[in-house]
């Protein structure tokens, strides 16, 4: 199937991927409401949650660039130091951006 890349072809994509996010978020919410939320279930979500950050803090550790290896080093010895997100993130970004101009 080919779609045109005009203005109502960009459109009907834009709104087939916002209808898609929609369902799987909505969905997610809606089969979980099933689920009786018992100790083992809740561990399950925890680990997950870990399980896709590793998936896609890893790679990025052995295929990227030495920026992308110093965002991942700086933020992470920011996070362990002051357990604060946002500072680590935007410090992380900064020595990415540090190295990569750089060098």
């Amino acid at each position: 199937m080919m779609i045109e890349t005009t203005a109502s072809g960009t459109l009907f994509l834009f709104l087939v991927m916002g209808l898609v996010t929609l369902v799987t978020r909505f969905g997610g919410v809606f089969l979980m409401s099933l689920v009786p939320i018992n100790p083992r279930i809740e561990s399950f979500i925890n680990a997950m949650a870990s399980s896709v950050l590793i998936a896609i803090v890893v790679p990025q550790a052995f295929a990227g660039d030495w920026g992308a290896r110093a965002a991942l080093l700086v933020t992470a010895a920011l996070m362990l130091a002051t357990h604060k997100p946002l500072p680590s993130i935007a410090a992380g970004i900064l020595a990415a951006a540090l190295v990569r101009f750089l060098f």
